[in-house]
C-alpha cells in the first residue's frame, strides 16, 4: 500500500497534540429537584410547541419515527388484540381547516370495485361458457336457468343476518316499566341479578296445613295426539280462573290469625321472585310489613298473570308488521291458552280426589270456578323465617295404580318464521330441538312453571304444544301433542337450583326485615338486570279512583 499524503499524517498529529495539551471543560447541567415525582418540573422554552405522541412501554418498536399515525406490522393477520386496540398518534396527523368551504364537490358517485377481489379461475370458466354460443341449453336446463334468474341473490350480509353473527342487537327495542313511578316514591335499594345467581340456602322441608277443592283425573289420551292427529282447542269462557292475591286469601287470613308463619305469598309471586335473574321484562311485586310479618301481594290493575311469550329471544318480535304479535297480545293469547289447555284435558265423570275443605273462591254465582286444588303449605326457611304460601295442583294421573300429582302448563307457537322450527313438521321427530329452541326464547316461563310445580309438590308437569291453526288468526288454536316431565329431573336439564331458588328469596326477605312497617315495591328495572326497592305511599295502589268514578256515575243515574 502507498503511504498516506503527509498533509493528512501533519493534521492528525497536530489534533492529537492539541487534545492532550488542553482537554474540553464539563459544564454540569442545571438538576430541578422534584419532590412530587420524577423527571423535571418544567417544560424548556424551546421544546413547548414541540408535539408529543404518548407512547406505552408495552409497545413493540417498529420504527424510529412513524409521522403517519398507523404502527408498522399491527395490519398483520394474527396480531394480539392489545396491539390492534392500541392508541396511535394523532398529533402528527395531518389537518387542514381553512379554505374548506371553498372545496365544491363535483362527483359523489362511488368507485365500483369487485366485491371479492379479481375474478377467479372458475369464474372465468363459466363466464367463458355464457359466452359461447356453440354451448346451447337443453329444454330441461331451461327451467333452471330461468328460475335463478328469478332468484333474489344471495348476499355475505344477509347469511350472516340470519345466524345472528351481525346486527343481533338492531331489532331489539327497550321495555317500558311495569309501573310508573311516583313522585313520591323513595328509592331504598338496587339488587343486581349478578349477586342473586352465586346465592344458595339448602332446602327446607314443606308441610301441608290446609288442603282445598278437588282434583280431577288427566285424559291420557292426549299422550296420543300427534301433528297429523290434532284436536282442537276448546274454549271455556264460562268458566273463571281466580287470581286472588295473598292479603284477600280467606284461608291466608284464617291461618295468619291462628299465628302460623310470618311470610306469606302465593306460589306465582314465589315463582316470579325465585326465578328474578331469569326476566327480560319488567314486573313489580308489592310488600307490605306489619311489625314483624311480611305480605308479598300483586298489585291492583296490574298484568302480573299474563304469561310473557319471547322474552328471553335475541330477536324480538315486529310489531310493527303484525300487530296481533305485540307483546301484549302474544301475552293475552298465551293465558288464554294455558287456561282451556288445563281444563280441556281432564276428564269428566271420572273419579276425583277430594281433599278436606272445598273451593275457598266459589261463590253462588252462575259462573263456575276451574278445576283446580290448593294446597297452602309451610317452609321454616330459618329460626325468624316461616314460610306460608298458597300453591297450586291441575290434576293427577294414574301411575302404575298410584295417584300422580299433576301440573299442567302448554306452550304456544304463534309464528313458525319467528322460532325458526315448524311445529307441524318436526314436533313428532324432533320435539328435543323445539323444546331447547323455547328453552331459549321463554326461559323465564318454563323456569316460573318448573319452580311453581316444586313448590306445589307435584309428581309430574305435563307440557303441551299448541300451535294457531291459520297463523294469522289468533282465536283458533290445535293441540299437536303432550309431554310429560319430573320437575326435578327437568329443572336438572334447564339448570334450574333449587338451593339458588330459595337463596333468592331468603336474601330479599332479611332485606325486607331491615325496613321500617309500610309499604314497599320490587321492580324489576325494564333495561337492566337489577330489581329496583322502592318506597311507597300507603295509599299507593289503593282503588279509590274507579269506586270514586262509579259512585259518580250512579249520582248521574239518580238525578237523571
Amino acid at each position: 500500500r502507498s503511504p498516506p499524503p503527509s498533509s493528512h499524517r501533519q493534521t492528525s498529529q497536530d489534533a492529537m497534540a492539541d487534545t492532550n495539551h488542553a482537554p474540553r471543560a464539563f459544564v454540569v447541567p442545571q438538576v430541578e429537584d422534584n419532590a412530587e415525582g420524577w423527571g423535571p418540573c418544567s417544560v424548556p422554552d424551546h421544546l413547548k410547541d414541540l408535539p408529543y405522541a404518548p407512547f406505552n412501554k408495552a409497545d413493540k418498536i417498529g420504527r424510529a419515527a412513524d409521522f403517519s399515525g398507523a404502527t408498522y406490522g399491527k395490519a398483520h393477520y394474527g396480531r394480539n388484540q392489545a396491539d390492534r386496540n392500541a392508541p396511535t398518534a394523532s398529533v402528527f396527523n395531518f389537518g387542514y381547516q381553512d379554505g374548506e368551504d371553498s372545496y365544491k364537490l363535483v362527483d359523489n358517485k362511488p368507485v365500483t370495485r369487485p366485491r371479492f377481489g379479481p375474478p377467479r379461475r372458475f369464474q372465468q370458466r363459466f363466464q367463458r361458457r355464457d359466452r359461447d354460443p356453440r354451448r346451447d341449453i337443453g329444454p330441461e336446463r331451461e327451467g333452471v336457468a330461468n328460475h335463478a334468474k328469478d332468484r333474489p341473490p344471495r348476499t355475505r350480509r344477509g347469511n350472516f343476518q340470519r345466524f345472528g353473527r351481525w346486527n343481533r342487537d338492531a331489532g331489539k327495542t327497550s321495555q317500558g316499566p311495569s309501573v310508573e313511578v311516583g313522585p313520591k316514591w323513595r328509592m331504598l335499594e338496587q339488587i343486581q341479578f349478578a349477586a342473586l345467581s352465586k346465592l344458595n340456602v339448602p332446602e327446607p322441608q314443606a308441610v301441608d296445613l290446609v288442603r282445598c277443592g278437588k282434583l280431577e283425573c288427566y285424559d291420557k289420551a292426549y299422550d296420543r295426539v300427534t301433528p297429523k292427529f290434532s284436536r282442537k282447542l276448546q274454549k271455556f269462557e264460562d268458566i273463571v280462573f281466580p287470581n286472588v292475591t295473598t292479603s284477600q286469601d280467606p284461608v291466608i287470613k284464617r291461618l295468619q290469625e291462628q299465628k302460623e308463619g310470618n311470610v306469606y305469598a302465593t306460589d306465582k309471586i314465589l315463582s316470579r321472585l325465585m326465578c328474578a335473574p331469569r326476566s327480560a321484562y319488567s314486573w313489580d311485586v308489592v310488600v307490605t310489613k306489619v311489625g314483624d310479618k311480611l305480605f308479598f301481594d300483586k298489585r291492583d290493575r296490574g298484568d302480573f298473570d299474563l304469561l310473557t311469550v319471547h322474552e328471553t329471544a335475541q330477536e324480538p318480535v315486529d310489531e310493527e308488521k303484525d300487530p296481533h304479535n305485540s307483546a301484549s297480545e302474544l301475552s293475552q293469547e298465551a293465558t288464554q291458552i294455558n287456561q282451556n289447555f288445563s281444563q280441556q284435558v281432564l276428564v269428566e265423570g271420572e273419579r276425583a280426589i277430594e281433599f278436606d275443605e272445598g273451593n275457598p273462591f266459589e261463590g253462588g254465582g252462575q259462573q263456575k270456578c276451574a278445576k283446580q286444588a290448593y294446597r297452602y303449605r309451610k317452609w321454616e326457611i330459618d329460626e325468624k323465617t316461616v314460610l306460608i304460601a298458597r300453591c297450586e295442583l291441575d290434576g293427577y294421573a294414574d301411575n302404575k295404580g298410584q295417584d300422580a300429582l299433576v301440573s299442567i302448563k302448554a306452550l304456544n307457537e304463534f309464528d313458525s318464521k319467528a322460532t325458526g322450527v315448524d311445529w307441524r313438521h318436526k314436533l313428532e321427530n324432533q320435539r328435543g330441538a323445539i323444546l331447547a329452541t323455547e328453552l331459549k326464547n321463554n326461559a323465564n316461563k318454563l323456569a316460573r312453571w318448573t319452580a311453581e310445580a316444586l313448590l306445589s309438590g307435584a309428581d309430574q308437569l305435563r307440557l303441551g304444544y299448541v300451535t294457531r291453526s291459520m297463523m294469522k288468526d289468533n282465536r283458533s288454536h290445535l293441540v299437536l301433542g303432550t309431554q310429560m316431565c319430573k320437575p326435578r329431573d327437568f329443572a336438572a336439564q334447564i339448570n334450574l337450583k333449587v338451593g339458588n331458588l330459595w337463596g333468592i328469596f331468603k336474601s330479599i326477605v332479611d332485606l325486607c326485615r331491615t325496613l321500617s312497617d309500610g309499604k314497599y315495591l320490587l321492580m324489576k328495572d325494564p333495561n337492566k338486570q337489577t330489581i329496583l326497592l322502592y318506597q311507597v305511599p300507603g295509599d299507593a295502589f289503593d282503588p279509590v279512583e274507579e269506586e270514586d268514578e262509579e259512585e259518580e256515575e250512579d249520582d248521574v243515574n239518580e238525578e237523571d
